[in-house]
């Protein structure tokens, strides 16, 4: 079986990690590059050995593309990503889809004309313990869930935003701490504990320079009728543990840094829990060193990335549909735009 031939427009931070997965598949191979940027694109195509462009239609032109990853900046996701698919390419969105709903329902519309696949960028999904615990989800091992809380306290230094102009920016960035960083804890928080029905919200900006938020805090509804919190800054020095918490009647789980840190069923108790509880007691997975992405952007491992750029090959191949689509991808860009909005409206927001 033939390799698919890959192209990623957008040589940046996250770029290369696209590179890192694609090369490590064995059914994948790079074939060319593009940035507006020439250093950029020459950059990475010469530490792959690909084919460079300073412009994305070029490259369309003149490669044998199957598949091309969308790695430009956030507001621009949806400009390219239609322009792939309507050249006959499928397409890999790096997070998030969009930052507009317009935009998102276009990439959606194209998808549906066109035919291609589209997956976005949600590589915390296919985390040992985000899939472990989804899976006792699907079997209910956590009994009724009553609360579901994501903690982002990340840190990024002033010169992280000043290193490029689209950082910050609500045009091109679509917000800050929310849209940037937390959406894949968001998109992990959502994916596990169900789709969100309304939000009450803060933000501000208390440490950068910047357009957009670096703190914020929201209190959500499911509508499964559980409770929930979206606690996340870049402004905690220097970069704390990430931790998205699932609790039932029936069992509880905690993943820290992307990890199982811990995890109680009550089907595997052996003696009755007291009218106060019981005590805490870690799981092994919880004394794995922690990455390090809360305190440096590109501390991200390709693996996880691999594992969803597989997941696209095989629904090509199957004429199947990714895990995560762009159906799947818009509903934590929904609960970031409707956390702004309860913010700057002061008002409970709900989503439709």
């Amino acid at each position: 079986m033939e390799k698919l031939r890959f192209g990623i427009v957008g040589c940046g931070v996250i770029g290369p990690t696209h590179a890192e997965a694609i090369q490590s598949l064995p059914d994948a191979e790079l074939v060319a590059v593009a940035d507006i940027v020439p250093e950029k694109a020459q950059k990475l195509a010469d530490k792959f050995h690909v084919k460079a462009y300073t412009d994305l239609q070029e490259m369309l032109d003149s490669e044998q593309l199957d598949v091309v990853d969308v790695c430009t900046p956030s507001g621009m996701h949806g400009e390219h990503a239609c322009q792939i698919m309507r050249s006959g390419r499928h397409v890999i969105i790096e997070k998030p889809m969009e930052i507009r709903k317009d935009r998102m329902d276009e990439i959606l519309q194209t998808q549906r004309e066109t035919g291609k696949k589209l997956a976005v960028i949600s590589q915390h999904r296919f985390d040992e313990a985000s899939q472990q615990v989804h899976q006792l989800l699907e079997e209910e091992a956590l009994g009724r869930l009553v609360m579901g809380n994501a903690a982002i306290p990340w840190w990024r230094s002033q010169k992280y935003y000043d290193s490029g102009a689209w950082r910050g920016t609500w045009a091109l960035d679509g917000g800050g701490i929310l849209m940037n960083q937390s959406i894949h804890s968001i998109d992990v928080l959502q994916w596990l504990m169900g789709r969100v029905k309304s939000i009450h919200a803060y933000t501000d900006t208390l440490v950068h320079n910047m357009e957009t938020e670096d703190v914020a805090v929201a209190v959500l509804r499911f509508e499964s009728g559980a409770l929930g919190t979206i606690a996340a800054t870049t402004g905690a020095y220097p970069g704390v543990t990430t931790r998205i918490e699932v609790f039932g009647n029936k069992g509880s789980a905690v993943i820290e840094d992307d990890r199982m840190g811990y995890l109680h069923l009550a089907s595997q108790d052996t003696e009755e829990v007291g009218p106060y509880g019981g005590g805490v007691k870690k799981s092994e997975a919880a004394s794995a060193k922690p990455k390090a992405t809360a305190s440096d952007p590109a501390a991200l491992q390709a693996s996880t990335h691999a594992h969803q750029i597989a997941d696209m090959i095989r629904s090509i191949r199957e004429n199947g549909t990714p895990l995560v689509d762009g159906h799947a991808a818009r509903h934590p860009v929904d609960i970031i735009l409707g956390i702004y909005e309860a913010a700057r409206t002061g008002k409970e927001v709900t989503l439709s």
